[in-house]
């Protein structure tokens, strides 16, 4: 399975680097996630619960982090396991390009996915991936606005961005080294090959 995608965000790119390294906010803002925690340099472990039609299923996965270049981006390989559910691997790159509004996030996934989970089908799975990855782009939009609001009331003002939604519950915390891709890819690599579901 392949996917990519982008998203222009308000926030400067080292804004969107700091926020995507902090566990706190990756949690908060990838669906279903129950645990994000450093288990070596660039190394982390992850938790969370995913249903892609029939199968629900808790799973626990692996990201490691590459090729850093902060605070421009990084590669991440994951790996995934949901016991008969099934399991995922891959790797995702993630880039941070600054521009006159902000910064743009883009990032292109490549995984695969056993069990009973490939057995759901493609297009049932690509489905997933992509309604996880717009949720979490979603909750990370809402995050930044909460985190950097002068941010999102400087492009408000100037009629470039609609007002945020309803607010996002989502703690701040010191980074601790997980960058945003490698929860959207983390959570697109993960959550697309757990999916599952960087």
């Amino acid at each position: 399975m392949d996917m990519q995608g982008s998203r222009q965000l308000a926030v400067t790119q080292q804004q969107a680097w700091d926020a995507l390294n902090d566990p706190a906010v990756l949690k908060a803002c990838i669906p279903g996630c129950d645990k994000v925690e450093a288990t070596g340099e660039n190394q982390y472990a992850i938790a969370m619960a995913l249903k892609i039609g029939p199968v629900s299923a808790k799973f626990t996965g692996k990201i490691s982090l590459t090729e850093m270049n902060p605070p421009a981006s990084y590669k991440l390989s994951f790996d995934g396991q949901g016991g008969v559910a099934g399991f995922g691997k891959g790797s995702a790159e993630v880039t941070l390009t600054p521009n006159d509004d902000g910064c743009e996030l883009s990032y292109t996934v490549h995984a695969s996915v056993g069990g009973k989970v490939a057995q759901l089908g493609q297009r049932l799975i690509d489905g997933a991936a992509k309604s996880m990855a717009e949720d979490f782009f979603k909750r990370f939009d809402e995050e930044m606005q909460r985190l950097h609001p002068e941010s999102y009331a400087a492009k408000m003002v100037m009629g470039e961005v609609e007002a945020d939604s309803p607010g996002t519950a989502a703690a701040a915390a010191g980074p601790s080294g997980i960058p945003l891709w490698v929860w959207v890819a983390g959570a697109a690599a993960l959550a697309v090959a757990v999916w599952l579901g960087s």
